[in-house]
C-alpha cells in the first residue's frame, strides 16, 4: 500500500504542477499583442503539449486514488467525512483541468474574451484545490 500512495502522491503533485503552469500560459497569451503571430503560435503550442502532458499525468494520480479508496478501504467507514469532502475537491479539480482544455480551444480559435487579470486569477483556483486536499487527508477535520 505504500508504494501505491507513494506513487500517488507523486503524480497528484506532477499534475497540479501543470495545473499551476497551463493557465500561466494563458495569461501570456491573453497580453499578446494583435499581429504577433509567431508568438501566439509558439505559446499555443507550448499550452497544448503541457495540457496532453498534464492529462496523462492525471490518470495515474486518479486510478492511484481509487485504488487506495476502493482497494485499502482508505477513507471508509463512520469518522471518514473528510474523505467525502476529498473526494468533492477531487471533483472540482477534475472540473478545472476540464475548464482549462476548453479555455485552450477557445483561445486558440480566438473566441475568448478573457483578460489578462482574468486568467490571473484564473490560474490562482488550483492553489486553493490543493491546500484544501492536503488538509483534509492530513488533518482529517471530521
Amino acid at each position: 500500500m505504500l508504494w501505491v500512495k507513494a506513487f500517488h502522491i507523486i503524480f497528484v503533485a506532477s499534475w497540479f504542477a501543470g495545473l499551476f503552469y497551463l493557465p500561466r500560459i494563458y495569461v501570456n497569451l491573453a497580453m499578446v499583442p494583435p499581429g504577433s503571430s509567431a508568438e501566439r503560435e509558439r505559446l499555443l503550442l507550448m499550452a497544448r503539449k503541457l495540457l496532453r502532458f498534464t492529462t496523462l499525468l492525471a490518470v495515474p494520480a486518479l486510478g492511484l486514488g481509487l485504488w487506495l479508496y476502493l482497494g485499502y478501504g482508505i477513507g471508509k467507514g463512520p469518522g471518514n467525512g473528510w474523505m467525502h469532502a476529498k473526494l468533492a475537491v477531487v471533483l472540482l479539480a477534475v472540473g478545472y483541468h476540464h475548464a482549462c482544455a476548453v479555455l485552450l480551444r477557445k483561445l486558440a480559435s480566438g473566441e475568448s474574451r478573457r483578460s489578462h487579470r482574468w486568467f490571473r486569477w484564473f490560474n490562482e483556483v488550483p492553489v486553493l484545490l490543493l491546500t484544501a486536499a492536503v488538509v483534509l487527508v492530513v488533518v482529517k477535520p471530521f
